[in-house]
């Protein structure tokens, strides 16, 4: 990957941060930490609404698991899993609006993102290190023979 193809990822994902941040101006140039500085604001205004409730989150790979725990980080939330969880679990103590509003639907956009940047770099590797013919498998029926 490339440094262009870097700086253009972290924007998009800067902007997406932006986005849930639910800033009052449209097409502010705000810096993403500004972003997330809104979105602490919020979650202290929510928790003085409602009380916070233990979520469980099963995420589907090691990828977006860390994605997923530096979401909660950056907005100074505690991840923690309990023994004997998997280790794609992830807990943490929020209020369900925040998770409903911002939170979940923020880390699925960001989780979209990455993971195509992720399949494409993964699939052009592929093809040009391995073979380059990348189509999908013959599908077959249990009767067919070769």
């Amino acid at each position: 990957m490339n440094t262009d193809d870097e700086g253009r990822l972290i924007e998009k994902l800067q902007k997406i941060e932006m986005l849930f941040a639910r800033s009052p101006y449209p097409g502010e140039q705000a810096a993403a930490e500004s972003a997330a500085d809104r979105i602490r604001q919020r979650i202290r205004q929510l928790e003085k609404a409602e009380p916070t409730i233990e979520f469980r989150f099963s995420l589907p790979d090691t990828w977006s698991k860390a994605l997923f725990i530096a979401l909660l980080r950056r907005y100074n939330l505690k991840p923690y899993r309990y023994r004997g969880q998997r280790r794609t679990t992830v807990m943490v103590k929020v209020t369900a609006s925040f998770v409903n509003e911002a939170l979940w639907p923020e880390f699925q956009e960001l989780n979209a993102t990455l993971r195509a940047h992720l399949d494409s770099v993964t699939s052009n590797i592929i093809k040009r290190a391995i073979h380059a013919n990348d189509a999908e498998v013959e599908e077959r029926t249990e009767q067919e023979t070769i």
